[in-house]
Order: structure tokens, then C-alpha cells, then sequence
């Protein structure tokens, strides 16, 4: 017997989907299809364990709305299952007059989102933070911290007791829509279901493509590099600290960052990736990287962003430019400090123009729903993502 609906990927999202179309649909035949032998090995599993507040984002937008809900959600959800996290606030950080601009603006942005947090001046940054100078910053008291991976482990469970499906190692290599089902090869069997969400994150396009979708963007893979400070630096912050953003760029800086194992990182810079899921520093895929040379929308992204791509590039070679980032607010820190830790990968939408998407990008079809970018900050906002996309799985089958 077929399913009534089949989920492609195991990242945060994906669960978040699949549980929320069994709480929706008692009783539905769901089955969840994963890849790798375990959950959010992927961009859930290497992201920095934050529970952002929002502060970022245009008001009334859905990226802002969508993050204010996952913080809550997020929060109640790890109570619920027992899952460890801290409320232990962030604080922005500016370091030059331009910066000092550039606050005001989030500022305000943050006000008109509803989020609490104070305006701080040099003085009482540092009686905050001994080890932090700036001539200012944001205090933003909603900001936690938490293990994504616990909370896609959880999810799987509720899946399971709903009586839901989640099969891992199996990984999918055709996707063929008929009139009245879809058929979703893997390389061991195929599975038939009434409906399909794919939520492929990294590998996204590709699946889009496996599926006959004429797509007019490419995933192009940007590494987010991080170290460790030494354990005896544990303590030399209690929130978490970040730069203010250049405006245009969608990453937010390097920041130190407390971990909820108790240890504090350094990172992440934002440099090209040459594997899409090579994690190691200079993992090179010739697939990977062909697929993006060959889209014309990446070199016209590289022609608008060579400045900061070189100089993201020359800190990821050099260690002490990329402490330099660091000092800016936290200058007792020197080389020895920075030890070596897990880098990221961020499945990063470019279109046809060359512009970075920053929304949420949908393709969909009679019976599928292609979840093609789902913006940071995604893990956040998980939960009431995947609420919005069960409302479009079933609207198909209204």
C-alpha cells in the first residue's frame, strides 16, 4: 500500500514538516527519507546552536514573524522533551562611528519587531562583558542557546509515536509524478505516495531537477569556518557577541559564541565552498563545483561581491586576519587561543541575476511541494516553518 505523504530529507525542517502534517492528519501513512545513517548531519548538525531573536529582519515580514514564533516554539518544545538550552541573551557590538550608525538602524528594527532589549554605551558594555570594548551595542535579552541535533532526535520520535516512518540511508536517485501518485526512487527500493515535500536543503536544486522542475537558480555552497576557544577561556563571556552586520551581506559576522556544552567558538566567516558537503578545509567535489561555475547567476553574484568574497578568502588562509575580526571587540584573544573546530556549509539560493535569495522559494507542482530555500535563520524558525509548509502540502489534496 502507498503513503499518503512522503518527506525527502532529514534536517530540522524536514521533521519539523513531517510532524506537522501527522499532528494535522491523524493517522496519515507518512514516511520521512534521509540520506545519511543518522538526522541534521547537514546544516542543522553544523550550525552554532543559536536561538535567534529577529532583530535582523524588515518588520512585518514573514522571515520576522516566522523567527519570533521558532524562538517561542523552540523554547516550549525543549521543555517538553527535556532537551537542555539557555536564555542567555546577545549583544551587538559596534566598534566605529559607521557601526555606531548602523546599530541605530537595527535598532529600530527591533523595536518595530517587538523584540526587548537595551541600548548600551561603552561603560556598561564592558561592566557587562569585562572582556568586550566597543563604543556601544544592542543587549538583546530573548537570544538563547541549544543542540539542534536533540531537537531533530525528538521530532523523529513524535513522528514515530503518531505512527509515522523514518528511514534512514536512503538516499534518492528519481522522482517521477503521475496523475494520481509520485514515485520516489531510492537505491534500494521506491516508495509510491499520494504527496511528496522535499526538503533537500543543500542538495535542494538537484532534487528539484531530479523531478523535471525547470529551475532558474543554483544552491552554491558558502563554508562558515569556526574555531574553539581554549577551555580555560570558557568563561570570558556570558552572552553571546556579535559584530554589527555590513549591510547587503547575509551573514552576519564573525561572533563568539557560547555553546551549550559550555565551550565558546569563534566564527563563522563566509567563504566559497568547493563541495556542497565536504566539511573538511579544501574538500574540493568537481560536481559540485561545475555545477556552479556553469550558472551564469554565480559570476555575476562574484562580480557584486569580490571585495568581501577576497576578504573573507584572505582571513580563511591567514589565522591572524582572522583573529584580527575578533579583536575588534574582544582584543585579549591571540593565536593560541583559537583551536581547530567543525566548519559549516550553507546552502546559499543564487538566481539567474546573480542575487543572493534571502525569501523563501517554492516549487511546486500537482502533487509536490519543493522546498527550495528556506531561509536563516531556519533552524529558529523550524517548527512554524514547517507548519507553513504543511499548509501547502495540504492544500494539494483539498
Amino acid at each position: 500500500m502507498g503513503h499518503d505523504f512522503c518527506i525527502v530529507g532529514g534536517g530540522i525542517v524536514g521533521l519539523a514538516t513531517a510532524w506537522a502534517l501527522l499532528k494535522r492528519q491523524p493517522g496519515a501513512r507518512l514516511v520521512l527519507l534521509e540520506k545519511e545513517t543518522g538526522l541534521g548531519r547537514h546544516q542543522t548538525g553544523h550550525n552554532s546552536g543559536v536561538i535567534h531573536a529577529g532583530i535582523y529582519y524588515t518588520p512585518g515580514s514573514l522571515k520576522a514573524e516566522l523567527c519570533r514564533r521558532g524562538a517561542a516554539a523552540t523554547k516550549a518544545f525543549a521543555e517538553e522533551s527535556d532537551i537542555p538550552f539557555e536564555v542567555c541573551g546577545k549583544l551587538v557590538v559596534a566598534t566605529s562611528d559607521v557601526e555606531m550608525t548602523r546599530l541605530g538602524a537595527i535598532e529600530e528594527r527591533a523595536r518595530q519587531n517587538g523584540i526587548a532589549f537595551d541600548r548600551v554605551d561603552a561603560a556598561e558594555l564592558t561592566r557587562l562583558e569585562p572582556n568586550i570594548v566597543g563604543l556601544g551595542g544592542l543587549l538583546v535579552h530573548s537570544t538563547g542557546i541549544i543542540d539542534y541535533a536533540r531537537i531533530c532526535a525528538a521530532l523523529a520520535a513524535r513522528i514515530e509515536a503518531l505512527g509515522g516512518e523514518v528511514r534512514l540511508g536512503a538516499e534518492v536517485t528519481g522522482i517521477r509524478e503521475a496523475a494520481d501518485e509520485v514515485r520516489v526512487a531510492t537505491r534500494s527500493d521506491e516508495v509510491r505516495a499520494q504527496h511528496l515535500v522535499v526538503c533537500g536543503g543543500l542538495q535542494s536544486d538537484r532534487l528539484a531537477r531530479l523531478a523535471g522542475l525547470a529551475i532558474r537558480h543554483r544552491i552554491v555552497p558558502f563554508r562558515g569556518e569556526y574555531y574553539a576557544l581554549a577551555p580555560r577561556l570558557s568563561q570570558i563571556v556570558s552572552r553571546l557577541i556579535y559584530p554589527v552586520p555590513e549591510p547587503g551581506v547575509p551573514f552576519l559576522g564573525v561572533h563568539l559564541t557560547r555553546m551549550i556544552d559550555g565551550s565558546v567558538t569563534v566564527g563563522p566567516n563566509a567563504v566559497l565552498g568547493w563541495s556542497r558537503e565536504g566539511y573538511a578545509k579544501g574538500a574540493l567535489s568537481m560536481r559540485d563545483t561545475l555545477d556552479f561555475a556553469g550558472f551564469g547567476g554565480f559570476w555575476r553574484m562574484a562580480a557584486r561581491y569580490w571585495r568581501s568574497a577576497a576578504s573573507e578568502f584572505y582571513a580563511s588562509l591567514n589565522k591572524a586576519a582572522y583573529l584580527e575580526a575578533c579583536r575588534k571587540y574582544c582584543p585579549s584573544l591571540t593565536l593560541d587561543d583559537l583551536r581547530p573546530y567543525r566548519a559549516g556549509i550553507r546552502a546559499q539560493a543564487v538566481d539567474q541575476s546573480g542575487k543572493l535569495i534571502e525569501d523563501f522559494l517554492f516549487l511546486d507542482t500537482a502533487r509536490s511541494v519543493h522546498v527550495c530555500n528556506a531561509p536563516s535563520p531556519a533552524a529558529t524558525s523550524a517548527l512554524p516553518i514547517g507548519e507553513m509548509i504543511a499548509d501547502r502540502a495540504l492544500a494539494m489534496s483539498a
